[in-house]
C-alpha cells in the first residue's frame, strides 16, 4: 500500500491511530493523539476508515502487490496417486541374463539358467528379510523354461503367493509374488 506524509493511519495489531510524519524505506513515523512519534513497517498499517480515505485507499491500492502475495501463499498440489499405482510393486528383478553377468561366452542353457534361479532366490529372500510385500520377476516370454522353474521355486514356500505380473506394464513376460508377513517361509 502507498502512504504519502499526512496520511491518517491505523496499526492493525493494535489500537494505535495517528499521521505519517515521517517516511524512510523500510520505516514510517507516526505520531499519534498524544503526540508520541512511533515506527512501523509498512505492513503494520492501514489508511483509517473515514469516507474520503477509504475511496483513497481503494484507488491507491498497489493490487499487483496483493496478487503476488496472494499468490506466494497457495499450497502445493500434492500430485494423486491412482489407487492401481499405489499397490503396484516397487521391486523389479530382471532376469534376463545381459542384465546378470557381462557375457555369457561359454555359458551353457544349464548354467544360464542356474544363474537366473539363483538371483531369483537371493533376491526373494532378500525381499523377505527386509519385508519387501510385493516383487516383480521380469522373466521374458522365450520357450517359459524359466518361467516355470520360477514358479517351482516359489511353490517350496509357504507365504508366497505367485501370479502373472500386470499385463498392461510386463506383458507376458513377468511373474510377480506377493509376500505374506505373518507366515513362516
Amino acid at each position: 500500500m502507498r502512504f504519502k506524509i499526512g496520511d491518517s493511519v491505523e496499526t492493525i495489531d493494535d489500537d494505535i491511530r495517528g499521521v505519517i510524519t515521517k517516511m524512510s524505506e523500510n520505516e514510517i513515523t507516526v505520531e499519534d493523539a498524544e503526540g508520541f512519534d512511533l515506527q512501523f513497517q509498512a505492513n503494520e498499517l492501514i489508511l483509517s476508515s473515514t469516507e474520503n480515505s477509504i475511496e483513497h485507499s481503494v484507488y491507491n491500492t498497489d493490487f499487483e502487490a496483493i496478487k503476488r502475495e496472494k499468490a506466494a501463499k497457495k499450497r502445493k498440489s500434492v500430485p494423486t496417486v491412482k489407487p492401481k499405482e499405489r499397490n503396484a510393486p516397487k521391486f523389479e528383478v530382471d532376469l534376463h541374463i545381459h542384465h546378470l553377468t557381462k557375457s555369457s561366452r561359454g555359458m551353457t542353457n544349464f548354467d544360464m539358467l542356474n544363474l537366473q534361479l539363483d538371483t531369483a532366490k537371493g533376491q526373494l529372500e532378500f525381499a523377505m528379510r527386509k519385508r519387501i510385500p510385493k516383487i516383480v520377476f521380469i522373466h521374458g516370454v522365450g520357450e517359459g523354461v524359466l518361467r516355470q522353474e520360477l514358479k517351482t521355486l516359489f511353490s517350496r514356500y509357504n507365504n508366497v503367493i505367485c501370479y502373472d505380473a500386470d499385463y498392461k506394464t510386463y506383458g507376458l513376460g513377468a511373474t510377480e509374488i506377493k509376500i505374506l508377513q505373518n507366515v513362516e517361509p
